[in-house]
C-alpha cells in the first residue's frame, strides 16, 4: 500500500508541513492562545480591573519580552528545540498586536523626538524615551526605540 501524503507550503516559514504537523501547529497555537486569554484574565483578577486595549498590549508585549529572553538562555545552552519552540510563540503572540513600525518610521520619530525635547547628549535619553512613550507604545519594541535613541544622540 503505498499512502499519498499531500504537502502543502507553510508561506510564512517556506517549510513544507505535511497534515500531521499542521494538525500539531494548530494544536501548539490554540494552546498558545488559552495562555494569552489566561494571562490577560489573570491580569484582570489580580488587579480588579478591566483591561484597556493599552493594557492587553502591554501584557503582550511583557509575554514577548519573557519570550525572547528564554528564546536567548536557550540559544546560549544549545538547546535549539526549545529557542524554536519559544520563537514560535512570539510569532503567534506578535499576531494579537497592532501593526508594528518600521525602523525607519521609528528613527524618523526619535530624530524628531530629539529635536522637540532639545536632547543633546546621552544623558537626555529619559526625556526623549519619554517624550516618545505616548507616540508609539504598542505600536514599536521600545527595546528598539531605546537602542536607536541612544544611536542618534551618541552620533
Amino acid at each position: 500500500m503505498n499512502k499519498k501524503i499531500e504537502k502543502a507550503e507553510n508561506k510564512e516559514t517556506n517549510k513544507v508541513e505535511t497534515p500531521e504537523v499542521k494538525v500539531e501547529t494548530k494544536i501548539e497555537n490554540t494552546n498558545n492562545e488559552k495562555e494569552t486569554d489566561s494571562e490577560l484574565k489573570k491580569e484582570e483578577i489580580d488587579n480588579k480591573i478591566e483591561l484597556s486595549n493599552e493594557g492587553s498590549i502591554k501584557i503582550l508585549q511583557r509575554m514577548i519580552k519573557q519570550r525572547k529572553e528564554s528564546m536567548s538562555q536557550f540559544l546560549n545552552a544549545q538547546r535549539n528545540d526549545l529557542a524554536e519552540k519559544e520563537e514560535s510563540e512570539i510569532v503567534i503572540l506578535q499576531d494579537f498586536l497592532p501593526e508594528q513600525m518600521s525602523v525607519d518610521d521609528i528613527n524618523k520619530l526619535v530624530i524628531e523626538a530629539i529635536n522637540e525635547t532639545d536632547a543633546k547628549e546621552a544623558q537626555d535619553i529619559g526625556k526623549v524615551m519619554g517624550f516618545l512613550k505616548t507616540k508609539i507604545q504598542g505600536n514599536a519594541d521600545m527595546g528598539v526605540v531605546s537602542k536607536l535613541v541612544k544611536e542618534n544622540l551618541q552620533g
